[in-house]
C-alpha cells in the first residue's frame, strides 16, 4: 500500500510540465538534478542549528543582554494555590465572572484576590526580556547569515537580473552546489523554528506565524522536488531582507534605545512594504503566474506553487497592515507604540487599579462614618441635628 501511494504521489503528471517524465530528468557524472531524498538532510540539520542556537543563546545572547543593560522585570509570584493551580492547569489561564465567583467561595478569598492570583501566575509564564532579547540575537544572527549568502549565491547568476531567465530550459536545469546549500540552510532553518515552537515567545499572531512555517516548508520542498530553484532563491531573498532589519530593531526596542529604535523600525517599514508588496508581486507572483506560460502549459505542480506563493502574500499583506498601523501612530503620537504581536504585561497597571479602587472604597467608608453621626461642620456653628436633611437646597428639622 506504502509503495502504492509513492508511486502515486510522484506522478510525473503531478510535478513535471506536460511532455516531460522522470525519465527526462535522469542524472549522471556532469549533471545533477534536486531529488526528494535530498529533502531528508534538512532535518539532521535542523536539529544542528537548535543546538547551536541554545549554544548561542547560552554563550553570547544572554551575557550580551547583560552588558547592554537588559534587565528582567521583577515580577510578583502568586502564592502557592493548589486549587487555583488545577483550575489555571487544566481550564483556562483567565477563568470568567461566574468561574471568579466560584472559585473565590470554594478558596475562601475576595474575588479580587483571585483575580490578582491568575493575573499574576500569567505573568510567570509570560517569557522574560532577556529571553526575547536572546532570540530577537540568535534571528538576526541567521538572517544576516542568510542574507548575505543568497547574494554571494545569486549575484552571477543570469535570473537575478532577467527573470524570465528562471524559465529557460525549465525543468531540465542541473542542480548547482551553493543551490544546493543554500536551499538546505534555509528549509533546515524553518525545521528549526518548527521543532522550537512550542518553547519561543509566543504572540498574538501566533496561528499566522504557524501557517507561515508550514507554507515556507512546503514552498521550499515543493520547488525543489519541481525544481523551481530559480525562483525559489528569489523569494528566499527577498524575504531575508527585509527579515534581517526587524530582529536589529526589537533589540533596540529591549535596550530602551527608544530614538534609534524609531528609526530603525521606519526603515524596516519602507523595506518590508517594497519587498512584499511590491518586489515580491513582480518578481515572484507576475513572474510564475505569466512569464512560466511562454515554456510550458498549466498544470497541477504550476497551480500548486501560485496558491502556495499566494498564501505567502497574504501573510504579507495582514503584516504590512499592522506595521502600517504603527508607522500611523507613530506620526500622530511622535513615538513608536509598542509591538502589536507582543503579549503585554498585566500586574502594573491592574494592581494599580486595584490599589486605587481599595482607597477610594476606604475613603468612602470614612466619610459615610463621619456623616452618619452628624458632624457636619459650617464655618464654626454648631454641628446639625442627625435628622436634618436636605430638601429643596435648605437645612430642615423632622
Amino acid at each position: 500500500m506504502a509503495g502504492s501511494l509513492y508511486e502515486w504521489l510522484w506522478q510525473h503528471e503531478f510535478w513535471l510540465p506536460p511532455g516531460i517524465t522522470w525519465e527526462d530528468m535522469q542524472e549522471s557524472e556532469d549533471t545533477h538534478y534536486p531529488q526528494p531524498r535530498d529533502l531528508l538532510l534538512s532535518i539532521p540539520f535542523a536539529l544542528i542549528l537548535v543546538v547551536i542556537r541554545r549554544a548561542f543563546e547560552r554563550t553570547i545572547a544572554l551575557p550580551l543582554s547583560t552588558k547592554l543593560g537588559v534587565r528582567d522585570k521583577q515580577r510578583p509570584k502568586a502564592e502557592p494555590n493548589p486549587l487555583l493551580e488545577t483550575f489555571y492547569s487544566t481550564r483556562r489561564k483567565s477563568p470568567e465572572e461566574g468561574e471568579l465567583l466560584s472559585l473565590a467561595k470554594q478558596c475562601d478569598l475576595p474575588v479580587r484576590k483571585v483575580e490578582k492570583w491568575f493575573r499574576r501566575r500569567r505573568n510567570m509564564d509570560r517569557p522574560s526580556l532577556s529571553k526575547k532579547f536572546s532570540e530577537a540575537c540568535w534571528r538576526f544572527t541567521f538572517y544576516i547569515i542568510s542574507f548575505f549568502t543568497g547574494l554571494a549565491v545569486l549575484y552571477d547568476k543570469p535570473w537575478l537580473w532577467d527573470h524570465r531567465e528562471c524559465w529557460t530550459g525549465y525543468p531540465q536545469q542541473p542542480l548547482q552546489p551553493s543551490l544546493f546549500w543554500y536551499y538546505m540552510l534555509e528549509l533546515s532553518f524553518y525545521w528549526s523554528l518548527v521543532f522550537t515552537l512550542p518553547f519561543d515567545v509566543k504572540r498574538k499572531d501566533f496561528k499566522e506565524q504557524i501557517v507561515h512555517h508550514a507554507a515556507t516548508i512546503f514552498l521550499i520542498s515543493f520547488s525543489y522536488c519541481a525544481n523551481y530553484i530559480r525562483i525559489g532563491t528569489l523569494v528566499m531573498v527577498i524575504h531575508d531582507a527585509s527579515d534581517c532589519l526587524l530582529e536589529p530593531t526589537k533589540i533596540l526596542n529591549y535596550m530602551k534605545w527608544k530614538k534609534t529604535c524609531d528609526s530603525l523600525f521606519m526603515i524596516f517599514s519602507a523595506v518590508f512594504l517594497i519587498s512584499r508588496l511590491v518586489i515580491y508581486p513582480y518578481t515572484v507572483l507576475y513572474n510564475t503566474y505569466y512569464y512560466s506560460m511562454e515554456i510550458f502549459q498549466p498544470f497541477f505542480g504550476y497551480y500548486f506553487v501560485n496558491v502556495l506563493l499566494i498564501i505567502l502574500q497574504l501573510l504579507h499583506v495582514f503584516w504590512s497592515c499592522l506595521i502600517i498601523h504603527m508607522v500611523y501612530k507613530f506620526f500622530l503620537q511622535g513615538t513608536m507604540e509598542k509591538d502589536m504581536r507582543s503579549d503585554t504585561e498585566e500586574s502594573d497597571k491592574d494592581e494599580e487599579r486595584d490599589k486605587t479602587r481599595e482607597k477610594e472604597k476606604n475613603g468612602i467608608t470614612c466619610f459615610s462614618n463621619v456623616t452618619s453621626n452628624g458632624y457636619i461642620q459650617r464655618n464654626g456653628s454648631e454641628p446639625l441635628d442627625s435628622r436634618a436633611h436636605l430638601a429643596n437646597g435648605y437645612a430642615k428639622e423632622r
